[in-house]
């Protein structure tokens, strides 16, 4: 004979629905230790490759790990990015490619929502190098920010460039140009 489901709390069975929240609650209350935030660039197919070549030549960066799209057949067409790690000084950053067809993409549309700061001691050089590899400065390198306001210089000498795939890249100095160690 099966056991009927009992309303209480004496060691009776639960509902699905109880069982649910308590394993919410559970899940709520746990500690949670992120061990890094690796922003994804989305790039219109097929510049995926051209992108990673530019933040190779424009910013130094790395190539840690490449997954090329298994739809794509290398030898009939150019293959497709599913993901590239590229990390820059001690940071990530994925770097793919985004297509009309692609159903499985967490976005539909490539976006510029945000603003990539990367620190550096000598600003002047880093963003003669990133528009010789084809950003573009927008206003002047400056001290105290970015003319508009440059919000992740504080304070700091800094440049904002567009790289070609409208992604905006703030280069700003580690160090604040009026402080001295003492």
């Amino acid at each position: 004979m099966a056991e009927e489901p009992q309303n209480g709390n004496g060691g009776a069975a639960t509902t699905p629905a109880a069982d649910a929240a308590d394993a919410v609650a559970t899940a709520a209350s746990a500690v949670v230790t992120f061990t890094a935030v690796k922003p994804q660039l989305f790039i219109e197919a097929p510049k995926g490759n051209e992108a990673v070549k530019f933040y190779k030549d424009a910013f130094g960066a790395e190539e840690v790990t490449r997954v090329n799209h298994p739809k794509r057949k290398a030898e009939q067409e150019i293959p497709l990015i599913l993901s590239v790690e590229l990390k820059i000084g001690s940071s990530s950053f994925i770097v793919a490619d985004l297509t009309d067809e692609d159903s499985s993409a967490p976005v539909k549309i490539a976006s510029t929502g945000c603003v990539f700061c990367l620190e550096t001691e000598n600003v002047d050089a880093a963003v003669s190098k990133a528009v010789a590899a084809g950003a573009v400065a927008e206003g002047e390198i400056t001290e105290g920010g970015v003319a508009d306001g440059g919000a992740c210089c504080g304070g700091r000498v800094g440049g904002k460039l567009k790289d070609p795939f409208g992604n905006v890249w703030m280069i700003c100095s580690s160090s604040s140009p009026g402080k001295k160690s003492e």
